[in-house]
């Protein structure tokens, strides 16, 4: 599949999506807003050094609240927090990373498409709807309380 971009682009037409693009280092890098019932945002970027694969994903905010109880954690305990979360991921089958974006901590939780037979509109429609799904999950266990 030469051209991942426009296929991604005209897929999520027809899927009634409206999409932003973003300049970025990744190959391109294609965002939905407001995806899930939390107003996340959904990404979807072929990275830079890795042609034809797609990653399809959400990245979750720490509420103010938790942010606040997360910055005054020591290092060991934001450490448990994060295997906590880590290990919630693996058991729905889905990638996670932390990340600091816009001095907000984030979980970004991910789906990568690297087969030929999973690029395709079918794939790619089902896989969209899974990453929304586990979203909604991750942000569900992220703020039950503790």
């Amino acid at each position: 599949m030469n051209n991942l971009h426009d296929s991604v682009e005209r897929w999520l037409v027809q899927d009634g999506r409206s999409v932003i693009e973003t300049k970025t280092e990744d190959n391109f890098k294609i965002i939905i807003k407001n995806i899930d019932a939390f107003g996340n945002n959904l990404e979807i970027f072929e990275p830079k050094q890795q042609a034809n694969v797609l990653v399809i994903g959400v990245k979750i905010p720490l509420k103010s609240k938790q942010m606040i109880r997360y910055r005054i954690l020591n290092q060991k305990e934001q450490e448990n927090f994060e295997k906590k979360m880590t290990d919630f991921c693996y058991s729905i089958k889905i990638i996670n990373k932390f990340f600091d974006e816009d001095g907000i901590r984030k979980v970004g939780v991910y789906i990568v498409l690297d087969k030929k037979e999973q690029l395709n509109q079918p794939s790619f429609t089902k896989t969209l709807t899974y990453i929304i799904e586990m979203g909604d999950k991750t942000n569900q266990f992220l703020y039950k309380p503790c």
